[in-house]
């Protein structure tokens, strides 16, 4: 008999840290690249579903499965979703339309590298002020001055564009979308939180509810000739790409690797990780894409990643019971 192989908790660790990085990285600059293949932003919206509910509702609905034969409550959304009724029109609503549907309609105005700084530099910026409202959060003076730098590197990065708008310029209409998107995820961070809920299954209820919500009334807003599309005009292999990376990889794949990177490292580790993303995203834009980086990105990428790994430091151990968003 030959035994499974067994991997360490550290090389487990490592390997999803790893992961994580390369998919989140991969997510700005393929987004902004897919911004001229011919796809609209709603298409991709649509692929980014669909990807993630071939795996994650036949998954969900297995997971429920004894509870159903034993006759008991199962989640909502006919059984689609793991979770109560509330906490997923709560998650969904922020997590798992709107972000997407923000975002992807960004890349369309403004380039990979302004999304590196306002997409995750941001989200701690958002996170902690919600957090602060919502759950009434203390904010320490150390973790405020990093916030301090994520703001001004935001303002660096999205101002310069704003100017450019009394030109005639759109990149700001791009940079507004980023920061609503990032707004829009750490809401659904500190639904996550508040109601303590596990990873895995906000992932799945996100995903039921967008899949509920958003497929039919696309695909009959299409059907009816009211919204534009560009599905039946791009090769089937530009759609397939979309489902597996957008849907399986920015969704799936990265949620799972995300979990674990948090169960071994712990969160405050983790934020740090995941601080490398603005700046490799960057440096992708910049290597794949082509895109120029001023002197205003490179000093808002170095501020916001700054004001991340000082804010992250200083941050207090959380409290045993606290959620980790999907």
């Amino acid at each position: 008999m030959i035994e499974p192989m067994r991997f360490s908790s550290k090389t487990v660790g490592l390997a999803s840290a790893v992961i994580t990085v390369l998919i989140w990285t991969g997510f700005i600059v393929i987004a902004r690249a897919s911004a001229s293949r011919g796809l609209l932003p709603l298409d991709i919206v649509l692929a980014r579903i669909l990807g993630a509910s071939a795996v994650l509702l036949p998954w969900a609905w297995w997971w429920m499965r004894p509870a159903r034969l034993a006759g008991q409550a199962t989640g909502s959304l006919g059984g689609l979703s793991p979770l109560p009724l509330g906490p997923t029109l709560q998650a969904g609503f922020l997590g798992g339309l709107l972000y997407a549907v923000l975002a992807y309609n960004g890349f369309f105005f403004a380039p990979a590298s302004h999304a590196s700084v306002l997409l995750p530099g941001s989200l701690p910026l958002w996170t902690t002020l919600l957090a602060w409202l919502v759950l009434r959060e203390k904010v320490s003076s150390a973790r405020a001055l990093g916030l301090s730098c994520i703001v001004l590197g935001d303002v660096l990065v999205g101002g310069a564009s704003l100017l450019m708008a009394f030109e005639g310029g759109e990149v700001w209409k791009g940079d507004l979308l980023f920061m609503i998107a990032a707004c829009c995820w750490a809401g659904y961070s500190v639904t996550v939180r508040r109601h303590g809920l596990d990873a895995v299954r906000a992932t799945m209820a996100i995903t039921a509810f967008a899949f509920v919500t958003f497929v039919p009334l696309y695909l009959g807003l299409i059907g009816l000739g009211v919204l534009p599309t560009h599905l039946t005009q791009v090769p089937w292999t530009e759609i397939l790409f979309q489902v597996v990376f957008q849907g399986v990889g920015s969704v799936v794949i990265s949620g799972i690797t995300f979990t674990q990177m948090v169960r071994h490292y712990g969160p405050v580790r983790s934020t740090m990780i995941t601080a490398l993303v603005p700046g490799l995203s960057a440096l992708g834009a910049v290597w794949f894409l082509g895109e120029p980086l001023h002197w205003n990105l490179l000093a808002g990428l170095a501020l916001v990643t700054g004001g991340i790994l000082f804010g992250v430091r200083q941050m207090p151990k959380p409290e045993p019971k606290t959620g980790a968003p999907a």
